[in-house]
């Protein structure tokens, strides 16, 4: 079969829905500065789908240290990557204080987080070892196990007796090998919002012989004393082997950095592919990157603000019946149950009858009869917008409830022939 022939046939789990839902439920464009409100549309909504937790992408002294840099580097300063042309003292220094900040001995800058992830975990393992990695890892890592020529075993979503079961398995098989293992998981997971089990992950260090990688983009800068993420929060950040997180989300930017023992980390600097053979970091990013680091150090009540929003919120859906799964973060997932177009038809209701503003996950990211609708609080949202937000979902619930949707789904099904299979 030619291969475009394939793709006409089946255009992918999304990609489906392309004609129905382009540039509105998939691909939807905001306009207007980055904040608790939005323009979609051409309507205001309040918007619940930045990943700004810590609101600093409008504050006002990183807008001016961006700006500065901007103005003084442009946006393509250093010219290489940093193997060959684009190391700087701004890097390094960044390196270091990040390194302090996650209580780690060293740390190095990363252009991209998917990027970075995949090649941390290509430069880590070889042929002869052996990946373990929780079943509902966000995509770059199992991307990265994709990669891997080795042995992988998944092991069942934060369950500790899967993850001992597939050590089992993994001891054996590394050990026929010469390998090691490597077991992959992520500090806080970004669609339900649980946090990883990395206390009970690292208590079988005692008994097993491996190494720990923590993709922690949701919690760095929101979870732990000190905003250090999740194996702070935990007690176990010192126990963490690799740590792993973006600047895309507390720190409101681009780009990503790893972290652990000095030795590791100089390994990964000289191995890492997507960084030896793609631009540095961009000068205006990482000088950014260093004033947003000094916020989250020195301004502990942006955080205190963002968690007092994030029990309003989560407290206010609770008390209207919503079921909010197991999320102990800022991750705040409204779990129903209904069809896709279901799901598309609530949220097109919340958009432009309440104008609330939030993102909508369906099959096959969640399992099939379920909507997720995911909200991303802020510490630059108000009172105001949250009750809104809550008296909106209180008027959806009771449709949902009732049937409307349904009704009006089986509707447009009929009338413009729509059918939408899980592919």
């Amino acid at each position: 079969m030619d291969i475009f022939e394939r793709i006409k046939k089946n255009p992918g789990p999304l990609g489906q829905f392309a004609d129905y839902g382009e540039g509105y439920f998939i691909f939807p464009r905001l306009e207007g500065p980055i904040g608790p409100r939005m323009i979609f549309q051409g309507k205001e909504v309040v918007f619940w789908s930045a990943n700004d937790y810590l609101g600093l992408c409008n504050h006002p002294e990183v807008k001016a240290t961006d700006a500065k840099a901007a103005a003084e580097y442009g946006m393509y300063y250093p010219m290489g990557a940093r193997a060959m042309s684009g190391e700087t003292d701004e890097h390094l220094a960044l390196e270091k204080e990040l390194a302090e900040f996650v209580q780690k001995e060293s740390a190095y800058v990363l252009n991209f987080g998917y990027q970075g992830m995949l090649s941390t975990i290509d430069a880590l393992v070889s042929r002869h070892d052996v990946i373990v990695y929780d079943a509902d890892s966000h995509a770059c890592i199992v991307d990265g196990v994709r990669m891997h020529q080795g042995k992988s075993f998944t092991y069942r979503h934060n369950d500790i007796a899967s993850l001992e079961k597939n050590l089992e398995r993994a001891t054996r098989v590394a050990t026929e090998q010469g390998g090691g293992i490597l077991v992959i998981t992520e500090g806080v997971f970004g669609m339900r919002g649980q946090q990883g089990k990395l206390k009970e992950i690292c208590e079988l260090k005692n008994k097993f012989n491996f190494r720990l990688l923590v993709d922690d983009a949701h919690g760095f800068g929101t979870l732990g004393k000190t905003g250090a993420g999740a194996g702070e929060e935990q007690g176990c950040q010192d126990q963490i082997d690799i740590y792993f997180s973006t600047f895309a989300k507390s720190m409101a930017g681009f780009g990503a950095f790893i972290a652990g023992n000095k030795e590791v980390i100089r390994y990964l600097k000289f191995n890492l592919r997507s960084q030896i053979f793609a631009k540095s970091l961009t000068m205006p990013m990482v000088i950014g990157a260093r004033k947003r680091l000094e916020l989250l150090r020195t301004k502990p009540e942006i955080k205190a603000k963002l968690w007092e929003n994030v029990h309003k919120l989560q407290n206010g859906l609770k008390e209207r019946g919503f079921n909010l799964g197991e999320t102990n973060t800022c991750v705040t997932p409204v779990m129903m149950e209904g069809s896709p177009v279901e799901a598309t038809l609530l949220v097109k209701d919340l958009r432009e009858n309440f104008g609330i503003f939030t993102s909508v996950v369906v099959y096959p990211v969640i399992p099939k009869g379920m909507i997720l609708l995911r909200l991303i609080p802020t510490a630059s949202h108000t009172d105001a917008e949250i009750n809104e937000t809550l008296a909106a979902f209180e008027a959806i619930h009771d449709k949902l409830v009732s049937g409307h949707y349904k009704q009006q789904a089986e509707q447009l099904l009929k009338e413009q022939n729509l059918e939408f299979k899980p592919i």
